[in-house]
Parts: C-alpha cells; sequence; structure tokens
C-alpha cells in the first residue's frame, strides 16, 4: 500500500512549512501547497521506547551507540522553575516528545514526502509532554497542535552556533532554530513547566517498530480512505472498514499521519492519543517486558530513531523511565489536547485559550493528578513554594518600582492603563517612586514581581505582599534592571490581586478533549468525504 504526499507550503505570514489547518475546519488547503511531512506520533515510538529499552542490558554498549544525544536547552533564560518536592522527597519528570518530519534520510524519503525537502532543516510537527508524577501513580500527556502560533524565546543552534532571535510563529518552526532545545526553551516560555529531556524521533522507525509490537487496536465508526480528492490534495492511504482493527508496520504509520479524514489536525491528535492509550494498554497485557527476543527487536529499532537530551542518553537511563511509566496504572494516565482558539492574525492557525490552557499548565506546575482515579492521598497536589523569606534592604518610599501592563493575549487587545492603576496602589502603600512603564504593552498570562539580584529580593517580596501577590508569583529575571511588577492577563480589571482558585484532581477544562488510557471503547468519526 503506498504513502500518498502531502503539502508543504508556507502558510502565508508564516515561516513554517505546511502549516495550514483544513479551512473551515474541514475544507480544501490552499493549492500548490509543497509536499508535506508525514503525520505520526513521536509519542507512540517514544512511549514503546521507554517502556522496553531494557534489553539493552544484552548489548548494552551496541545500543548505547545506537543512541543520538544533544543539548538540553538551546533557548536563552527560561523563567520555568522545577516543581518541589513532595513529602517522600520525590519530584514529577517532564519529557517533551518531539516527532521531526526530515527527509534526510532515503529510508524517511521512501515513506513518503517530496524530494524538494531533502536537506532543509526539519520541523517539530508532533509535540508531547509526558508528565510523570512525584509518586509515579499517575501520568498525563499534553499535545500542543503543530500549527499553534506562539512566542519563541532566542536559540543559539548548539552545532553551528547560529544565534536565532526571538519571534513570534507557530511551533512547528522551533526545531528549525536551534534544535529540539529551542522546541523545549518555547514549551518553557509558554507553560513555565520545568521540562526535564526531551526525545526526538524520525517517523522510519514507525513500521518496524508497530511490527515488533505486533499490532495495536484502533476503531473507526464508518469506512475511512483518506486519499486525494477533487477538494484536497494529498491523503495518507489509510483504508479501513468500520470497526476495530488491529494496525500494524505501515498501516500503523498511516493512522497516525491521518489528518483529513478525521477532518483536522486537532482531530489527529486525537486519533493519536487513542492509538497511544492503545499501544500501552497492549504492552501491559503482553509479555513484551519478559520476551526478551521482542524487547531487543524492540531496543534495536528504538535506538537507531532515538536522539534525546545528553542527560538520559544511555539505555539504563532509558530503561529506569521506562519502568516509572509501566508502572502507572492504566486509569491513571490521561492525555489531552491544549485548550486553543482560532488566530486571529491567520484563521489557518491557532493560538492558546488562555484561561483553559493556563488551567493545565498549573495542574502540571503543581502536579495535580488529570484523573479522579487515585486516592485522596495521591490527588493531593504539591504546595507551590515561593523563595525564602528576606527582610527589604530598602525603605519603600525611597525604592524604585516599575509597573509594566502585559494583560494583552492572542486573543484580547491590552486592558488600558492597567500599569498606573498598579502604580497609584503601590503610591498608597508608601511606595511613592512607584511608576508606570510607558514603553508598550507586553504579554504575559500570569502577574509576577522580579526583581535582578539577590540584594533586591526581600524588596520584591515586601512588594508583592504589598498587593497581595503570592510570593511563588517572585521571580529572579536578568530582563529588569531593578523590582518590577509586571501584571498579567490574569488580574486584567481591579485593584486588588484576585485569589487563584488551585485546582483539583480531574480538575480539566472542557476544551482538553481528555482521553482516560483505560478507555477502550473510543472510535474516530470520518469526515464524510472520506467515507466509502
Amino acid at each position: 500500500m503506498s504513502l500518498a504526499s502531502q503539502d508543504r507550503k508556507p502558510p502565508e505570514g508564516s515561516g513554517g512549512r505546511g502549516g495550514g489547518r483544513l479551512r473551515g475546519g474541514f475544507g480544501a488547503e490552499r493549492p500548490r501547497r509543497r509536499r508535506r511531512a508525514l503525520r505520526w506520533s513521536a509519542t507512540v515510538l517514544a512511549v514503546v521506547i521507554i517502556g522496553t529499552a531494557g534489553a539493552g542490558y544484552l548489548y548494552y554498549e551496541h545500543l548505547n551507540g545506537n543512541i543520538q544525544k544533544g543539548q538540553r536547552s538551546s533557548g536563552d533564560d527560561s523563567k520555568a522553575q522545577r516543581t518541589p518536592a513532595n513529602a517522600a522527597g520525590q519530584t514529577p519528570v517532564n519529557i517533551l516528545l518531539i516527532g521531526s518530519d526530515s527527509r534526510n534520510s532515503a529510508e524517511n524519503l521512501k515513506l513518503g514526502g517530496s524530494r524538494d525537502s531533502v536537506g532543509a532543516p526539519p520541523l517539530a510537527d508532533v509535540q508531547m509532554l509526558i508528565h510523570l508524577s512525584a509518586d509515579r501513580k499517575s501520568a498525563a500527556m499534553v499535545s500542543i497542535p503543530r500549527d499553534t502560533r506562539v512566542d519563541i524565546p532566542k536559540c543559539t543552534d548548539p552545532d553551528s552556533g547560529k544565534v536565532f532571535p526571538a519571534t513570534n510563529d507557530i511551533i512547528n518552526t522551533t526545531l528549525a532554530r536551534g534544535g529540539a532545545g529551542c522546541t523545549l526553551a518555547t514549551w518553557e516560555n509558554l507553560t513555565g513547566v520545568y521540562i526535564d529531556h526531551w526525545m526526538t524521533i524520525d517517523f522510519a522507525g514507525v513500521v518496524s517498530m508497530a511490527d515488533a509490537i505486533g499490532g495495536v487496536d484502533v476503531c473507526v465508526k464508518q469506512n475511512v480512505w483518506d486519499r486525494s480528492t477533487p477538494a484536497q490534495r494529498g491523503g495518507s492511504g489509510l483504508k479501513l472498514t468500520a470497526g476495530t482493527h488491529k494496525v500494524q508496520g505501515v498501516q500503523a504509520l498511516q493512522w497516525l499521519r491521518t489528518r483529513h479524514a478525521w477532518g483536522s489536525d486537532l482531530m489527529r491528535a486525537r486519533a493519536q492519543h487513542m492509538y497511544l492509550n492503545s499501544m500501552i494498554r497492549t504492552l501491559k497485557h503482553q509479555n513484551v517486558f519478559t520476551d526478551t527476543g521482542r524487547l531487543m527487536d524492540l531496543a534495536e529499532s528504538a535506538t537507531k530513531s532515538l536522539k534525546v537530551s545528553e542527560e538520559i542518553g544511555t539505555v539504563k537511563k532509558l530503561y529506569d523511565l521506562g519502568m516509572e511509566l509501566k508502572s502507572v496504572p492504566e486509569n491513571r494516565i490521561t492525555s489531552v489536547t491544549m485548550p486553543n482558539a482560532k488566530d486571529p492574525q491567520n484563521s489557518e492557525h491557532v493560538v492558546p485559550e488562555t484561561a483553559d490552557a493556563n488551567r493545565i499548565w498549573q495542574m502540571l506546575r503543581d502536579d495535580v493528578p488529570f484523573d479522579k482515579n487515585g486516592k485522596a492521598s495521591d490527588t493531593k497536589p504539591v504546595a507551590s513554594k515561593g523563595t525564602p523569606a528576606k527582610s527589604p534592604s530598602t525603605d519603600p518610599s525611597r525604592l524604585g518600582v516599575l509597573v509594566r501592563n502585559a494583560t494583552q493575549t492572542s486573543t484580547q487587545s491590552a486592558a488600558q492603563g492597567r500599569a498606573g492603576e498598579i502604580s497609584q496602589v503601590l503610591a498608597q502603600q508608601g511606595y511613592a517612586r512607584a511608576s508606570a512603564d510607558s514603553s508598550g504593552t507586553l504579554s504575559a498570562d500570569s502577574t509576577v514581581v522580579q526583581y535582578p539580584s539577590a540584594d533586591l529580593q526581600g524588596d520584591a517580596q515586601a512588594v508583592a505582599k504589598a498587593l497581595g501577590i503570592p510570593t511563588s508569583a517572585v521571580k529572579q529575571s536578568t530582563d529588569v534592571s531593578g523590582v518590577t511588577v509586571v501584571v498579567g492577563a490574569d488580574w486584567r480589571t481591579g485593584t486588588a490581586y484576585p485569589k487563584q482558585a488551585k485546582p483539583k484532581a480531574g480538575d480539566l477544562p472542557t476544551g482538553s478533549d481528555a482521553l482516560n488510557g483505560s478507555d477502550s471503547s473510543q472510535c474516530m468519526d470520518v469526515y464524510k468525504p472520506y467515507q466509502w
């Protein structure tokens, strides 16, 4: 069965290849688009890798030599901080899984795509964060659509030394702006979640690994054939009758890259989550973890396709991660897609839906389970801790405090006059030298108080206390020259800082399309033009 190619022309106003979504959610893409990347789930492959690489102990040095490694972060000055340890001294682990669309090998090119993309920098068309809870009793998987417009920080390519300035673009371009370390830095910049590791995989390993697993069950509600139509070029070639099927090899790859037949990129993420959950159930129910031959096949295929951040670049470390993931019960694994809205600048892109996306990021930062299936002791969130309290070094009346308006979001204009309003509140609290920044508006999801050096830490904490801002929002930053209040999108009105409700276990926003790992009843709807 052949793999049809997909278009790869850069979307208008974007630096990325193949950034367009289906028009109106279900229509045709612009004509003459360059042939696009294969769409497949790096997340699926990487979970297999970290769940089965124990066979590497049989020929450890050989497999270690297969693994490619790279710098964890290539971004500039991340503000993300590690989640504090729980009472037992355990901390969560966050792993960013990245799927590269690289055509720079004969095997990858054979599986599909355009020859004119050979030699081009790869794009990160599949991105998912796997969060293992501190107690290793639950796991969360969060996808961000490839066409999400975000702020990308300054990144430096670790191989060439080329510096890419900060920009605003769709998130799949990050891999070409400093490698996986830039993608990681962009996620940290967006979410505030500290990411421990990244893993990237090219799609050539999908077929062999799917075969090594022995197939994974997937389900469609109608007959599906993802093919070229008069209105839309391309397609994965996936052809199935209605019902449940065990897919492997090329057919598994077709399932993972299908987009048109599901109606949009967002539904493709759902199909990938279904496949991933089904695969985890399959691995847990098989003897794959004790079948030496199967483990060796998986480990060989995986390590040849894998590149990881250097701190986990050995088979043993991957094996240890796999054993931690394997211990999570199926009904404690939840996959979601970042809540999003149509990009007002480009209808073919999306932007984070600020309030709902922020709730997910907070749940990750505070290690709150995405499911409600744990015991009460398992679902208690980690308490957010600020920096230790210090005494102010300067009298409030003499301390210069700059207040900046950062209430602008991707979907809302800035709330006018906020910097002036909050500087007046500070003046009433004795900060006579508080002033509003007149250099323009910024964009920040959350309000923070920043300080440049340790000698001003106590002063920044005192400013936060005067405004009712929690000490966890007091951060040291090299971006400021003095104590600075950044009024974020969470404080668009009023002079009293709004109390933030702490999320509870399973308290996910409705727009997150959550799927539980134990749910085997899910089936994909097929968009009518692709039914047969």
